[in-house]
């Protein structure tokens, strides 16, 4: 059905009925990572970076609260292509047939990108952070008593917010093709971009400046990249306009 001859309520049918698809696909994620998330969680208990701490738990909830926090996130990780997919299923009538396959395409590169952003914070930054603040402790003679709840949500913290963060070259590329933004405007706000990006970087990372440094140089990269993946876009955009005008006048 074309978008542009649906009525309100038939957009908020549609709507419903994408969210129900998600949110089946959810359950059944969250069912199967109940069954994923303990061996995850002993794998990165004994990982490098973890070895060097004596994780506790401090309150008898505490390994529960981990377990389930990490079912959660593996879930929210496997259905993310679901969501990607019931969006672009929701705005693909509104789009020529090329538009289509070249967004439908987005979304394995959504995925990598993710998991590029994780494995990124996970490999490069945390051991360095983690490398910082044991030393820190050290050097100020403090005995580190590690709580297990604290470790896996400051990993969360960390690693999380990086795979998102890694879909902007995407989502400015979508937004691109859909007319709604252009390399002129990502130019014209590139100061404001970089001062979120700073402010971001700030938030996730601890007070000092080399792990500062170390996000939010990758994170204006990404904003140039997306600045010139974005022009790209932007001039095969123009000339499928101009070809599409063409045959228009020429009928």
């Amino acid at each position: 059905m074309n978008q542009d001859n649906m009525t309100i309520f038939e957009h908020i049918a549609e709507i419903r009925k994408r969210l129900i698809y998600i949110v089946v696909f959810f359950v059944l994620a969250m069912v199967g990572s109940l069954f994923i998330a303990e061996p995850v969680i002993v794998f990165l208990q004994h990982t490098e970076e973890a070895a060097v701490l004596q994780l506790n738990a401090f309150r008898l909830s505490d390994p529960l609260k981990i377990y389930m926090q990490m079912a959660f996130v593996i879930s929210c990780v496997i259905t993310a292509p679901v969501i990607l997919y019931n969006i672009w299923a929701f705005i693909a009538p509104g789009l020529y047939e090329k538009e289509r396959k070249v967004t439908l395409s987005y979304i394995p590169i959504s995925v990598l990108l993710f998991i590029g952003g994780i494995s990124f914070s996970y490999f490069i930054l945390f051991p360095f952070v983690i490398q910082f603040m044991t030393n820190l402790g050290e050097h100020m003679h403090i005995q580190q008593v590690i709580g297990i709840n604290e470790y896996f949500e400051f990993l969360f913290q960390i690693t999380i917010p990086f795979g998102l963060l890694f879909q902007m070259p995407v989502i400015i590329l979508f937004l691109t093709r859909l007319g709604i933004i252009s390399p002129a405007f990502l130019s014209k706000i590139r100061k404001y971009a970089y001062f979120v990006l700073l402010v971001i970087a700030a938030l996730i990372t601890p007070p000092d400046l080399l792990s500062h440094m170390m996000v939010t140089v990758p994170l204006l990269l990404l904003y140039e990249i997306s600045i010139g993946i974005s022009k790209i876009a932007y001039r095969k955009a123009m000339k499928e306009q101009e070809l599409q005008e063409q045959l228009e006048t020429s009928q």
